[in-house]
Parts: structure tokens; sequence; C-alpha cells
């Protein structure tokens, strides 16, 4: 594991400080001299009303700063550089406890430019979706990608790739490739342990993995309870974010869980969840995105939406700031991240609402790097040829899709707002031997095809939940393994979206009658945008009408398709090996 988690406080200089031993004593002598008030400061800000997450109270104080950390809370006078509050508030800068940034559609610094102005300081991203399709090399790019970033950008190294073996991925994370990767820089775990039922039935190849050193192992077991529960959390998880009803994230908090608690663009729990939070349990309690398009980030947010949307919900707004900040950051040891206080990194939040919290101005490192919603940076991250031109498919022909049918059949039921489904019976539209859509009755064929080793694979079922009335979208964006998966009203407009997204390399497509009535390409590992920021938020918005144009009344048909091959969530799906339970 890295230096990053290992040090326990703000002031741990030769872990933080990448210099010689001489220079950092001149550093922290500096540091004393400031923090003393003997020398100005860079930067004094004035007048300020400082959230101190540590006491659960609101200062009105000073803050100075000196070489990108704080160097003390009170009566400073004199910096280099001032800034008048005027009694605005100030906080730590905002922690995202578990994202996929991949799910953003997003090249690393066009990601940076959607979340720092939201007052993002911190992520850990698990980059699970890249490495499902280029492996640990995929993995370094990422961090290659983040490293010139103002936003701390920490890791955890996937430990389910592919997730399972019911799904074909591009690449296998091994138990010598998470080694591999556990011992490069900023990484502070294991990534989300997604194969819960391995972990239950006692796969060696899973207890090899848990055996590898890791202070934090993120955990991922939506809907399980009971002695499984203490089972599973007793293997050596220590986070859960799948919680999507009360009960399930109470008895994992009880088991000693540390409960994340998720809004997403897809996956929204946090009203649900939120009754959790009282004054004995918010301490065990953090908020994660885990997967925000860049359309969620523009319009919406990231963690400061999630804090709105808490408090807006009846959470006292500096303890929503503290689940937001210090416990993410002490959960995962972030060195010198989660608080304004003495030592630490000066990142740092300014607005004027305590309970409508939108960012005026953000510091990172005590630079100014956003302000009112705009980046102040323009840095860009190379991407590397490797990850260009990844998707290959057999050719299909006209009988790929036929689907074998009988009466009844299992199917899947899409739940709008929830990655989890239904398994479900049906007497499906028969066509001879064929199993057919039904526009009247909402069920519709849904196909999963292959493409990363040319294998050929198709794995075909039944969905109920997309309400399409015409045509067919097709989607590289297939977590965890990526394959294409489409869903549709007929076979032919479902073959021509699906070879529209191979001939883009990637991303998303709508057809209908025939036509591809809209396009996103996403080249990158087939899925992420090579372009900037506004143009995929445009691009990604008006795919996304077209496809509730076809009929269908979900918000985000497009971010519904992309789980609906997932092998490891509950309760069916069909995934490029065919239709399959967890039930």
């Amino acid at each position: 594991m890295s230096d990053a988690g290992e040090a326990e406080n703000g002031l741990a200089w030769r872990v933080i400080e990448e210099r010689g031993e001489v220079a950092v004593v001149e550093r922290w002598r500096r540091f004393l001299r400031v923090a003393r008030g003997e020398e100005p400061g860079d930067l004094l800000i004035r007048n300020s009303r400082m959230i101190n997450v540590a006491s659960n109270e609101v200062e009105d104080t000073n803050v100075q700063l000196v070489d990108g950390r704080i160097a003390g809370v009170g009566d400073y006078q004199e910096a280099k550089e001032e800034i008048d509050a005027a009694g605005a508030y100030l906080a730590p800068a905002f922690i995202d406890g578990h994202v996929h940034v991949e799910s953003s559609l997003l090249w690393m610094d066009q990601f940076a430019k959607a979340v720092v102005p939201c007052g993002t300081g911190a992520i850990v991203t698990d980059p699970h979706e890249i490495a499902n399709v280029a492996g640990l090399d995929g993995i370094r790019a990422l961090m290659s990608a983040s490293e010139a970033l103002p936003v701390s950008m920490f890791f955890t190294i996937p430990s389910c790739v592919p997730a399972s073996p019911f799904e074909t991925a591009g690449a296998e994370m091994t138990t010598e490739a998470i080694a591999e990767g556990l011992a490069l820089p900023r990484v502070v775990g294991l990534g989300e342990m997604m194969n819960f039922p391995g972990v239950l039935a006692g796969d060696e190849s899973i207890f090899e993995r848990l055996q590898l050193h890791a202070s934090r192992r993120d955990g991922h077991a939506p809907g399980v309870t009971g002695n499984d529960l203490n089972a599973y959390a007793g293997s050596g998880m220590t986070s859960d974010h799948e919680s999507t009803a009360l009960d399930e994230a109470r008895e994992k908090l009880r088991r000693g869980l540390m409960i994340m608690i998720r809004e997403g663009s897809t996956e929204h729990n946090l009203v649900d969840l939120l009754p959790l939070v009282t004054d004995d349990t918010y301490p065990r309690c953090c908020f994660a995105s885990d997967d925000r398009d860049c359309a969620t980030l523009m319009h919406d947010g990231h963690i400061d939406a999630v804090i709105r949307k808490a408090v807006a919900n009846g959470l006292d707004p500096v303890r929503a700031i503290r689940m937001a900040t210090l416990h993410t950051a002490e959960y995962w040891r972030l060195t010198g991240h989660g608080m304004i206080a003495p030592g630490y990194e000066a990142n740092i939040v300014l607005f004027q609402q305590l309970d409508d919290i939108r960012p005026e101005l953000v510091l990172y490192q005590g630079r100014r790097v956003a302000e009112n919603g705009r980046a102040l940076f323009d840095i860009s991250a190379p991407i590397p040829d490797s990850l260009l031109d990844t998707v290959r498919i057999q050719p299909l022909v006209d009988s790929s899709l036929a689907l074998s049918g009988s009466s009844p059949m299992d199917a899947v039921e899409a739940i709008p707002g929830q990655i989890v489904t239904r398994k479900i019976s049906v007497e499906p539209r028969l066509e001879g031997s064929l199993a057919v859509s039904d526009v009247d009755r909402d069920l519709l064929k849904i196909a999963t095809v292959e493409r990363h080793h040319l294998t050929g694979n198709v794995g075909l079922g039944l969905i109920r939940g997309f309400g399409l009335k015409r045509g067919a979208l097709a989607t590289s964006i297939a977590h965890d393994a990526h394959n294409i998966v489409c869903v549709g009203t007929n076979d032919a407009d479902m073959l021509a979206a699906i070879n529209a997204v191979v001939e883009i390399g990637g991303g998303l497509a709508a057809c209908d009658d025939g036509e591809i009535r809209g396009r996103l390409a996403l080249p990158v590992a087939g899925i992420l945008s090579d372009q900037p920021l506004a143009t995929v938020t445009r691009d990604y918005e008006a795919i996304e009408a077209i496809a509730r144009s076809f009929g269908s009344g979900v918000p985000s048909p497009f971010g519904l398709l992309s789980f609906m091959a997932l092998s490891v969530i509950p309760e069916a799906r069909v995934t490029d090996q065919g239709f399959m339970s967890l039930v």
C-alpha cells in the first residue's frame, strides 16, 4: 500500500513532501514561523464563518495559508495576498468516498473540470471499468492522467475483474496483478468485492485476494443480510455503498461496515437511507456518488449536490459537510484532507448559504482553481493509443438475435432509479418457436454482444421497464465487462444500433426504422470520450432525448441500460453468456 494512507495527521512532512530532507526541514520551519504569526503567510482569508468539522461548529475567524497548507486558524493579520470572505462560509473541500470516474464518460482532465467547480478536493475512485477493458495498464493510464490535476485522486485496486464468471471481460485482474496494483502510489485499498456469492461460497481465489495487504477493503453486498452478512463482513470488508433500503443499511452499520450513502445518476438512495443518520450513527456514515454521468455533473453537481439534497431533506448542514469531508478522509486515511486545521492541505470551498451550498470559490493547495462554477485551469492529459480501437465483434447476421421462447419464461424487470432488477415470469409473444418484442406490454428483447475477444457470444433475453414504442438503443457502456448491450422493439433496428456502436469505436447509438437517429462516440476503451466536457454533455443529452422520444419514460434510458448486463447485482441480468439470475 502507498504512503497515502499511512500517516494519521496533516503534519507528516516526510510522507507528504517529495523533496530532500533539508528542503523539508526548511519548509517546516517556515510553516512554524507563519503559524506563530512571526512571518506573513501566502494567503489570508479574513472574516470567514468556518465550518469546523472537528467540533461541529461554525467559527467566525481568519484562516492563514502557507505553501499550500493551513498554517493556522485565528487572529492572523498579514499575508502576501488576502481574501475578504465578508461573512461567507468556508468548508473543507468535499470528498467522494467511492466513484468510478469512467462513468462520467470523460477523460481525467475533463472530469476534473466537471467536479472541481463543485467544490471537490479529493475522490477515491475504483477504476474497475477501465480495468475490465485494459487491465492494470488501463489503471496506470488513469493514474498518469490524474497526476497534475487540481484534485487529489486516490485509487482502490479492482478486486473482481471480471465481476463474475458469468460475463466476459477484456482483461483479468489476477491476484498477482492486484498485488502489483496495491503497491502503486495513491492506492488506498482493495476495490469493491463485487463477487459476494464467491465470498460466501468460499472461493479460494477470492480468499487469496483478501489476504493481500490493504488497510481498507471496499464492500459491495446488495441485499446481503443475516448470517450471510456476518460471513461477508467477517471476511475482511470494511465498507458498503450498495444499500437501497434503510433496514439493510442499518444492519450493515451494526455489523461494523462504514455506510457510504449513494446518490448517483441512476442510483438514488439518499432519501431512503437518510433516517439512518442519527446522533449515534453518523460517524459511521459518509457520501459517495458511485456513478455520475457528465450531464449530472455539469447541471446538478457532484458531492455538493448530495449535500444540498441531504440538507433539503432535513440533515443538519454542518453534519452533512462533516460526512462529506472528515468522515471520508478518516475512513480512507487520506493524509491532510478533510478539515480546515493546522497542517492540513489548503483545499477549501467558499459559499454564501449554509442551507443551499453553491461553491463560489474553490482553493486547491492554496491556489484558486474554480470560481462561480467555472474551472480556472486548463490542463490536458494525453490519452494513450493502447486505449483506442478496442471494440471488435464477430459479424452479426439476421439470426444472431433469434431468441428461443417458451411459455412461461424468465425475464428481467428494470427498476428506474435503481440498478437492482427483478426476476419475473412472463408469457412472451411467440412467432413460431421464437420470442419477440411485445411493445404493447413493454416486453422488449435485450441482447449483450461480446466485444473484446471475438468470441461471437450473444446473450439474449426479455426485459420490462424501458417503455420503448419503437426503435432500439445500444451502448458499449455495460457495467462491468463493457460488452455491447442493446434493447429494442425489433431485430433489424437492434442489429443496426449494435453495428453503429462498433463503427464509431464504442459509444451509444439509437436506431429507428433502419436509420441511425443519434450516436455518441466513446473511442477511449469504448467507454470514454476524447472531447471536452461541454461537447460530451451536449451530445449525451441529445442522444438521451432521442431515446426518450422513442417512447421511453425512463429519465436516462442509456444510463439504465448500462447496468442490465451487470452479473453481480440482483436479481436478473442478460450478459454475453445469456440470461442469469441471482435468486
